[in-house]
């Protein structure tokens, strides 16, 4: 494939799952270039490569000699299996995530994310309150035992109670096993890290397996979160991250879930970067949202607790 400028630039674990669908991943830096060198490369890339997709990734303008050149591409014979596609098209269909704007000049996005509709909403509230019982019926044991470990590692409060922003900006209590020390905010809010040592090693094996998300199916039977759905974040950082992430609020379309599409597509975030990718998958969730969708992350999620990783 070949990337056409450098508006959006993939992480690590993105490339990962692209290498495993496209054997070359080529970049075409388009900024401070004529049309004629870009097309020279375009053109060259085109000789070497077995190029099938051409994603276009620039946020300056593209010269008409490109567009043409381009346009009559598909109409090639040699060429007719390459396809052409906008970045913010290629994320949805290739990596699952809605592309976020840098800016505020393409306020039609806001057009592009709307609520679940009331069918939508009924559909999913029926799964949850049937989940959320099995859910409690099937894990009572660990609940139990959950508990006991806590008390044995690291004596205080079991649970962590904590108001978390849920749908519609409103405020809730969230509850959680606690999975670090009593005093692990002594010095104020911070992101959990890798290795984070305010973390006792019970606590690891539950964040890891999500067994200290475990109590909050008391917040699905009290109608504050779904079974499935963005993860219900502190007012302190959603603040923060409103100031650096454009739409960020989108997210509180929906009501909070225990688990959710970023959560099984994305490792633990550590900063507002990592605020910002998890936001575009949960935008793709709240935007393709449907029955299959949520089966497949309730599978992902076992997969995720089977194998203990955290994505």
């Amino acid at each position: 494939m070949l990337l056409l400028g450098e508006k959006y630039t993939f992480s690590t674990l993105e490339l990962k799952r692209l290498q495993k669908q496209f054997d070359t991943i080529n970049t075409l830096r388009y900024k401070e270039k004529s049309a004629n060198e870009v097309l020279l490369e375009i053109k060259k890339i085109l000789k070497t490569d077995r190029l099938t997709l051409i994603v276009l990734n620039t946020k300056a303008k593209v010269d008409d000699e490109i567009i043409q050149f381009l346009t009559k591409l598909k109409y090639d014979e040699e060429f007719k299996n390459i396809k052409i596609i906008s970045m913010e098209n290629f994320l949805e269909e290739y990596l699952q995530k809605c592309y976020i704007p840098e800016d505020n000049t393409d306020l039609h996005y806001l057009d592009d994310i709307k609520p679940l509709t009331f069918f939508q909403q009924t559909q999913k509230g029926t799964i949850d309150y049937i989940s959320a019982f099995l859910l409690l019926f099937v894990t009572f044991p660990i609940l139990f035992y959950a508990r006991y470990k806590i008390q044995k590692e690291s004596p205080g409060n079991t649970m962590y109670i904590q108001d978390r922003v849920g749908l519609n900006n409103k405020e809730f209590r969230c509850i959680k096993f606690r999975s670090m020390s009593s005093d692990a905010e002594k010095d104020g809010a911070q992101f959990s890290s890798e290795n984070d040592p305010r973390i006792f090693p019970w606590g690891e094996v539950m964040r890891k397996t999500r067994i200290d998300e475990l109590p909050q199916i008391i917040n699905i039977l009290r109608g504050e979160m779904y079974l499935i759905g963005p993860r219900p974040e502190r007012k302190h950082w959603i603040d923060i991250f409103e100031q650096d992430i454009p739409y960020y609020n989108e997210r509180h379309m929906v009501k909070p879930g225990i688990t959710g599409w970023a959560q099984v597509m994305y490792p633990y975030g550590a900063n507002a970067e990592d605020a910002k990718q998890k936001l575009m998958y949960d935008l793709y969730y709240i935007k393709h949202w449907s029955a299959w969708l949520e089966l497949k992350i309730i599978w992902k999620t076992i997969m995720v607790v089977l194998d203990r990783k955290g994505i």
